[in-house]
């Protein structure tokens, strides 16, 4: 029997940092992962920190009905976008049934706050941009870290670390492709770095 197809929601709202959500959807489906990019409205429609606009997979309503099958669930930073994520009390609420679950929950540059505000990075190493960490989040930043992996809780620095976040979501969710994936995009070919 074949085995199931890993699920992930990443979550845009207005003002995210468009490379820090964008790289990581990227990456995981090229690993065979099923993304579905969210907004945390009823707009379709999402414009990013740098007035990209992209139309989304699917509106909150849909996700809302849906949040169960998922594996993880992803935030991008920027400022404003982690503001809009960190104010939308019900994304809060979904995080925090998900890493009860013992499911993966993961937030890149300013979003690991929205985890830090949740509780979820209670005992937990974590990045996040330099700024961004609290006391209060109860965790142990680890401010010369690109990406940090614990438990079902992973985080970035920044959007210079947004190919890494994303490879370690892939190693996280689908292993058995991260090679080919590296291949395919030519991550650590020498001249590329």
């Amino acid at each position: 029997m074949p085995s199931k197809k890993p699920k992930v929601a990443v979550f845009f709202a207005e003002g995210f940092e468009e490379i820090e959500g964008v790289v990581p959807a990227d990456l995981l489906r090229r690993a065979g992962v099923d993304v579905r990019v969210c907004s945390i409205t009823d707009s379709r429609r999402v414009v990013g920190s740098h007035g990209i606009e992209f139309k989304v997979d699917w509106t909150w309503k849909k996700f809302k009905k849906n949040a169960g099958g998922f594996d993880a669930l992803v935030l991008p930073g920027g400022s404003a976008g982690t503001e809009n994520l960190g104010a939308f009390k019900p994304l809060r609420k979904a995080l925090r049934r998900h890493f009860a679950a013992g499911k993966l929950v993961a937030a890149i540059c300013a979003a690991p706050m929205v985890l830090g505000d949740a509780g979820l990075l209670e005992e937990r190493r974590y990045a996040c941009f330099p700024g961004c960490q609290s006391d209060d989040f109860g965790g142990q930043y680890q401010p010369d870290a690109a990406v940090v992996a614990d438990g079902n809780v992973i985080t970035g620095r920044a959007a210079g670390a947004a190919m890494e976040f994303g490879r370690a979501l892939v190693r996280q969710l689908a292993p058995a492709a991260a090679e080919e994936v590296d291949e395919g995009v030519q991550y650590g070919i020498r001249g590329l770095a």
